[in-house]
């Protein structure tokens, strides 16, 4: 799928993964729509890349919010491609702990929801609009989605058994996802990072980062927003990688904890 020329929706994407990730498609040609929840930080995005990019507040778990984003994206032109980012960790916990008190039921929905609920909701409705089109390419490709795991949904460590669930479960719907869209020309991949530099760092103690940056093999560091904007690019652009999770992480495997 080419990027240039066509509409990228970001959910995610005024922070992080999904804002390196919109200010990389727009600067290779295409039209962006930032879907977040922070207006401020995303009207400032669209404001900093000037013309081709525009910013919907709402959320991916509203249904009527989603399908706004999504009728803004197909009025700007060919709405071909979905990066959904939109996602994180909303607690952590064992699943029992150490007084033998059980997880936060109530933390574990919230981290599903947000995670699995607002990426399949994401992947759905955008796949529906995607379908409607003609095909852009002589393979019959009408659209492309990229979602975002982690690492943690392969080897969660202890207290991650909410986040680990709901990234395992995006692993998961990849193969499934692009096995029912392969009949309307639509390819699923998702991406699996590791630790990440975004801005979520920025208050965790030094001593934390040297700490974590020191279990990375190689580059010894952590990953750069941009290289995952560079990777899903790749996935975007090369029509023969289709049901794949791609893991970004430096070569490193979490230890149990």
């Amino acid at each position: 799928m080419l990027i240039a020329g066509n509409v990228a929706l970001i959910t995610g994407g005024a922070s992080g993964l999904g804002e390196a990730t919109a200010r990389h498609l727009h600067a290779q040609g295409a039209t962006v729509v930032i879907f977040d929840r922070d207006e401020d930080r995303g009207h400032e995005i669209v404001r900093q890349v000037g013309e081709r990019a525009t910013f919907v507040g709402g959320s991916v778990l509203s249904e009527d919010d989603t399908n706004q984003a999504i009728e803004v994206a197909t009025s700007l032109g060919a709405y071909r491609i979905l990066v959904a980012c939109a996602g994180g960790a909303t607690g952590g916990g064992r699943t029992i702990d150490r007084n033998g008190a059980p997880h936060s039921l109530e933390v574990f929905s919230d981290t599903i929801n947000l995670n699995v609920v607002g990426t399949f909701n994401s992947l759905r409705l955008s796949a529906a609009a995607m379908s409607a089109q003609e095909p852009a390419n002589d393979d019959g490709e009408r659209g492309v989605v990229v979602a975002t795991a982690s690492i943690a949904g392969f080897e969660g460590q202890i207290g991650q058994i909410a986040y680990g669930s709901a990234k395992a479960a995006i692993i998961g719907m990849t193969l499934i996802a692009a096995r029912d869209l392969s009949a309307v020309g639509i390819r699923v991949n998702t991406i699996a990072p590791g630790t990440m530099g975004t801005r979520a760092w920025d208050k965790a103690p030094a001593s934390l980062r040297e700490n974590l940056e020191a279990k990375v093999p190689f580059p010894k560091r952590f990953g750069h927003p941009e290289e995952f904007a560079e990777l899903a690019a790749h996935l975007i652009t090369n029509r023969y990688i289709n049901a794949q999770v791609v893991r970004i992480d430096g070569a490193i495997r979490f230890d149990p904890k």
